[in-house]
């Protein structure tokens, strides 16, 4: 049965080092898109909370027991994914992937017993929006790539496998503020930074841009249920 409308609930996943970052910014946004729509919000900032994406001895999955019972930390975590109807998780695309911190992240939690190796998932059911900022220009050729990579990796490789209904990747490309091209003998190229009133409205228009994909992704629900 769906949830009441009052009692939704969402977790937000921020992978980046900086508060002062875009992608910061696009998580708190992401953060009032879903308290306006009736969400009650977790925010998990993966570097302001310390996580450690290393994998320790603890962590290590037991093929023979799917009921192992992971270090605290892990375990921790487990129950706010397990707690959230839906998942919104914000990044800066390193390398057609996602950044270490948030690799670990999934390495650690998203571990045999919990979100895979059983019959009957535990995440069955639930949603993910995958929101990955790219310092690709929107007219380079590697966006439509990067956004097919990211989504077998996320969606295929990861929320599909783990029980999801609904696994959503969106490349935001322009997040930095000096264009990055290649030119036709694959030299990289720095262009001049946008400033001023130009610069407002170019991140007025990526902020929108990332806002509409978070209220696709609601509406989607809404149709659903």
């Amino acid at each position: 049965m769906p949830h009441e409308t009052a009692t939704r609930t969402a977790l937000v996943v921020l992978a980046h080092h900086r508060a002062d970052s875009l992608s910061a910014h696009l998580a708190r946004r992401a953060v009032a898109r879903l308290t306006a729509a009736g969400y009650t919000v977790d925010l998990l900032d993966l570097h302001a909370e310390n996580f450690d994406p290393r994998m320790t001895v603890a962590d290590q999955p037991d093929w023979g027991d799917r009921e192992k019972r992971y270090s605290d930390e892990t375990e921790a975590h487990m129950r706010r994914i397990l707690d959230a109807d839906v998942l919104v998780a914000v990044f800066p695309i390193y390398w057609m992937s996602v950044p270490a911190i948030m690799k670990g992240w999934i390495d650690r939690v998203w571990n045999y017993g919990f979100a895979y190796g059983r019959s009957k998932p535990r995440l069955a059911g639930k949603r993910i929006l995958w929101l990955g900022l790219a310092g690709a220009t929107a007219d380079d050729a590697i966006v439509p790539g990067m956004e097919q990579v990211l989504a077998t990796q996320l969606s295929e490789g990861l929320a599909y496998y783990s029980g999801f209904a609904d696994s959503r990747v969106r490349v935001l490309p322009d997040a930095e503020e000096q264009p990055q091209t290649l030119d036709a003998h694959g030299n990289f190229q720095v262009g001049e930074a946008i400033a001023g009133a130009a610069r407002e409205a170019h991140y007025a228009a990526f902020v929108a841009t990332a806002e509409g994909h978070v209220d696709e992704f609601l509406a989607a629900e809404l149709v659903e249920a």
